[in-house]
């Protein structure tokens, strides 16, 4: 190869990789701004994560202990770690050492295989009730005022759940689908239930999890689902289902 042409040829690699490498440095930075930005909710104001993105996360094997209290109630507690699937945009996020304190209410179904195993699956709701921040020692607010939050926000879910029965309703799925039997439960996702109607229905077949079915502008989907067992989950939805 002429010398000057392999000269020419490197710089432009190098010209060509500067820019890639520079985008990305202010595609990063955006992001990073984009996450510290404040921003409005319902005349709430709030950083972080924009209301309506979702994360992705895998957990590690964890360590799930209950404690039987009455015939109906259990005392549980959970401890694991959990890896986001794929990797946090550079600048973006709570810094390493962020501690938050969450209330979650869930509904957890559960179908024995055999006599050590059960398929689990959970949907529901978290609230935050105090973060700390990297660095700090104490919580953004006290003890007193978490538990208020909290008292509050069971009232309030309460009423919610009183005006919105669709919330709890969980959807039997029974049908065929190209000469397969499939059978299973859809769970509504409580979040996303608003004036009487649910956006999206967490599945669950044939003792598998199958995704949420969500419903958009282009119709419902599922993720990674083909289109037409996802037309037949939607069907059964809407037929068992007369909140969707």
């Amino acid at each position: 190869m002429d010398p000057q042409w392999y000269i020419f040829c490197n710089f432009w690699r190098m010209k060509v990789a500067t820019k890639t490498k520079s985008k990305t440095s202010r595609a990063s930075k955006s992001v990073g701004r984009s996450y510290n930005k404040r921003k409005q909710f319902d005349g709430q104001d709030y950083t972080g994560m924009q209301v309506g993105r979702s994360h992705k996360w895998n957990y590690d094997e964890g360590v799930w202990r209950e404690t039987k209290l009455t015939p109906d109630q259990w005392e549980i507690s959970y401890h694991v770690t959990k890896r986001r699937a794929g990797h946090a945009p550079t600048g973006s996020g709570a810094a390493v050492g962020t501690a938050y304190h969450w209330s979650i209410l869930s509904h957890q179904y559960v179908e024995k295989l055999n006599a050590d195993d059960y398929s689990t699956g959970m949907t529901g709701v978290k609230f935050k009730l105090a973060h700390k921040r990297a660095g700090r020692e104490t919580w953004n607010v006290s003890n007193s005022a978490q538990r208020k939050q909290l008292v509050k926000i069971l009232k309030d879910f309460i009423e919610e759940l009183e005006e919105k029965p669709e919330m709890t309703n969980p959807v039997p799925l029974d049908f065929e689908y190209r000469n397969k039997k499939f059978k299973g439960v859809g769970i509504p996702v409580m979040s996303s239930c608003e004036n009487g109607i649910c956006q999206r229905v967490d599945i669950t077949l044939n003792k598998k999890h199958v995704g949420v079915l969500k419903h958009s502008k282009s119709g419902w989907r599922i993720t990674g689902v083909p289109h037409g067992l996802t037309s037949a989950i939607r069907k059964q939805v809407e037929k068992n289902y007369p909140y969707v």
